[in-house]
């Protein structure tokens, strides 16, 4: 946006769509009214592992307005060919409907169609499913272990034996699931050989992809529709197996399905943040200096697909060490397959280093602050490559200042207010700059309006409104002059909504389309003898609140509608498209967080109640700090749940998760949401993307568990190496 002011970006700008959300007008994946929908209701196996010996299906389809009973036993075979841009793994996938095997507990095994919801369910009720049984696996500690995947720099072995001090523990974190407001939905729809569907998806190009791949379609036969998304915080990144069983009874019946997962459902139809067994060993001088560090990794997959996360990166990168030895093993089991959740890998992994650091810190004499400045990289040592930019330890230094940490008692254990035992414990955070290939379709029209287009998605961040900020600015135009289109796979291609990327890549996509449709009316202007700026320099125009004009001579200029009306255009548009530098890289790519919590903990009782946190990050270009805030809190708040509640409980004699519901599957409330606030570092960093920003959602949850499980160490004098954190463990 070279030359033009800078208005909506950067402003607390409230979310555009805000109305029509608290209105009930938005439609999501389930709320579309489509003409002749029918319903669908899956039925899911009630054994951890085996395979289908009968399915009885008289009895519901006997029961009035049942359409159809589909499984395995009459299901066509599906093509499943491997896709380029699908977003399940090439080859491996769970092929609903397709043999009559059993691998997880509540994989689907038949869907009943009917006329209405309730006649669905009931007959779903009916179905009878025999089985062959055999004991299925969930041990992560004994099961066997797929190839490791090792990392090593320097005699990692060699220094930690010789180390002045040595550390050696184990943590352990649980399995957690996403629970988003909106439970995955989809209505199918086919025209001839044409598929569309309207799904709940953080990729609507992924799930276009995966639909084409099962069906055997050309990718420009299948459209993907996804306006809106009620939360997903990773578990809309895949095409799961009832999108695929709604469009499958949807070509069966050549009607539309429409079919929607019941909370429980979405235990075992969605993926899951995977259980960890995570050992850690740290070697430093008598000073807290680092000199090597030895990881130990076990995580929990499918037996069907190998789940991997990035969880070594933040051991690489994160502190200054010569010698680092990694090994990360999945461990295959009878459960359906993981999938990334907010701040994927680089959360489990802070964690377990950030926890340690505290140990080692206490183990030294040495603040945990200034424990980590001793360990400042001054460039990544995994790679060699110089930082794009690295504020950690302004990140460190303002938060220590802000939430008070100079006047912490050293000593655990030595702060009380009555019964309860207050703590405060810190730990840093990064995560990855993220930006992959976007593009957006930018069009001015005659009145002076302007629709931006691109197939993104917005699950809660706020993507309408930080387009509409970009582009608002790229164009000299007031926001409520700009609409922004998104969730239609007929639009132009963006990655996935997850990992932080959408901003920069939707970003700057939308950013060069803007400024290429600003170009061409400026050109049109001074090259058009009837405008008051014919023969001005291009370069000395400026657009503002739709209105062209000389920096210099700001009475000297015209309106888009006055130029594009006297030359008869209807409109003005152009594609925008933002691609990252082919490899490799030249910098070293990260946003950084520092974040300080305050516990306190009921001495009698063992329970947590987190009292106020604060986190501090250098996330490059902040577009709209409100949008921030929300992201920040919200992290903050899931760190919580990670830290003090969340647990997926599986049964070890079927794989049955005995509290698929919110009602037993803890996650934070009202009650549980303390002071929490968010501080950004001013700056930006170009060398991510042209608009300078690096994204904030997932590190925003990066260092939360950890700097509670600190600051519960600090009050109580007890460390806890797992996670969930409970008052059991407490007393």
């Amino acid at each position: 946006m070279t030359g033009q002011p800078n208005i909506a970006v950067g402003a607390p700008t409230l979310r555009v769509e805000g109305r029509l959300k608290v209105t009930g007008a938005a439609r999501f994946a389930a709320d579309h009214p489509i003409e002749g929908v029918v319903h669908a209701v899956v039925v899911d196996g009630t054994v951890g592992r085996g395979r289908i010996t009968g399915i009885g299906v008289s009895a519901a389809t006997t029961q009035p307005g049942v359409l159809a009973v589909i499984s395995h036993v009459n299901a066509p075979q599906l093509p499943y060919r491997d896709y380029t841009g699908s977003t399940n793994p090439p080859g491996q996938r769970l092929r609903v409907f397709q043999d009559d095997q059993i691998r997880f507990f509540g994989q689907p095994v038949a869907v009943v169609v009917a006329a209405t919801l309730q006649s669905a369910q009931h007959a779903a009720s009916l179905v009878e499913v025999a089985y062959d049984t055999e004991h299925p696996s969930y041990d992560l500690d004994s099961a066997p272990t797929n190839e490791p995947v090792t990392y090593a720099r320097g005699t990692a072995e060699e220094a930690l034996a010789s180390a002045a001090v040595q550390l050696d523990v184990t943590y352990r974190t649980s399995r957690n699931h996403h629970n988003p407001m909106e439970p995955h939905a989809t209505i199918a729809a086919w025209d001839g050989d044409r598929l569309t569907v309207w799904d709940k998806t953080q990729w609507v190009g992924g799930t276009q992809a995966e639909l084409a791949a099962v069906f055997g379609l050309p990718l420009g036969s299948v459209r993907v529709l996804s306006p809106f998304v009620g939360g997903g915080f990773g578990s809309g990144l895949r095409c799961w197996p009832h999108v695929i069983i709604a469009a499958l009874a949807a070509r069966e019946l050549d009607r539309p399905v429409k079919l929607v997962l019941t909370r429980r459902q979405m235990y075992f139809g969605t993926g899951f943040r995977p259980a960890y067994r995570y050992r850690l060993r740290l070697g430093s001088d008598g000073d807290g200096r680092l000199s090597a560090a030895a990881h130990h990794i076990r995580a929990e997959t499918s037996r069907y697909e190998n789940f991997q996360e990035g969880i070594l990166t933040t051991g690489q990168m994160l502190y200054s060490m010569p010698r680092v030895s990694q090994d990360y093993r999945t461990v295959s089991l009878d459960v359906n397959t993981p999938l990334w959740m907010r701040g994927p890998g680089y959360s489990t992994a802070a964690h377990v280093i950030e926890s340690a650091m505290d140990e080692l810190a206490y183990r030294i004499g040495v603040d945990p602050v200034e424990l980590r400045h001793r360990n400042e990289p001054t460039r990544d040592e995994s790679t060699g490559l110089p930082f794009s930019t690295r504020r950690l330890r302004e990140c460190l230094t303002v938060g220590a200042h802000e939430f008070g940490w100079q006047n912490r008692p050293r000593a655990p254990r030595s702060r009380r207010d009555g019964d309860l035992l207050i703590g405060t414990g810190m730990a840093a955070g990064v995560y990855d700059a993220t930006r992959n290939a976007a593009q957006a379709r930018v069009r001015l029209d005659a009145d002076g309006s302007a629709v931006v287009e691109a197939a993104s998605s917005d699950m809660g961040p706020g993507t309408y409104t930080s387009m509409t900020q970009v582009a608002a600015d790229s164009l000299g135009l007031a926001l409520d002059s700009v609409q922004f289109l998104l969730g239609d796979s007929l639009m132009p291609p963006t990655p996935m909504h997850g990992a932080s990327q959408t901003m920069a890549s939707v970003g700057s996509a939308v950013q060069d389309g803007s400024d290429k449709v600003r170009r061409q009316a400026i050109t049109l202007a001074v090259q058009d003898a009837n405008s008051p700026l014919y023969g001005a320099d291009p370069d000395k125009v400026i657009v503002h609140q739709g209105r062209m004009s000389l920096r210099d001579q700001p009475a000297r200029g015209e309106t888009y509608s006055q130029l594009l009306s006297r030359q008869g255009r209807t409109h003005l548009d152009a594609r925008g498209s933002f691609a990252p530098p082919p490899p490799p890289e030249r910098f070293s790519l990260y946003g950084y967080a520092a974040t300080f919590a305050e516990v306190a903990v009921d001495a009698h009782l063992g329970l947590v109640r987190v009292r106020r946190m604060l986190g501090v990050y250098d996330a490059g270009r902040i577009v709209n700090p409100t949008l921030a805030d929300s992201q920040a809190i919200g992290g903050m708040v899931g760190g919580i749940g990670t830290a003090l509640l969340e647990h997926t409980v599986t049964d070890p004699r079927d794989g049955r998760i005995a509290n698929a519901n919110l009602a037993d599957y803890l996650v934070p409330v009202n009650a549980d949401v303390p002071n929490l606030r968010a501080i950004y570092l001013r700056g930006e960093d170009r060398e991510v993307d042209p608009i300078g920003v690096k994204g904030i959602g997932e590190l925003v949850h990066v260092g939360v568990a950890p700097a509670i499980a600190n600051a519960v160490f600090h009050a109580t004098g007890r460390r806890i190496r797992e996670l969930p954190i409970t008052a059991e463990m407490l007393q």
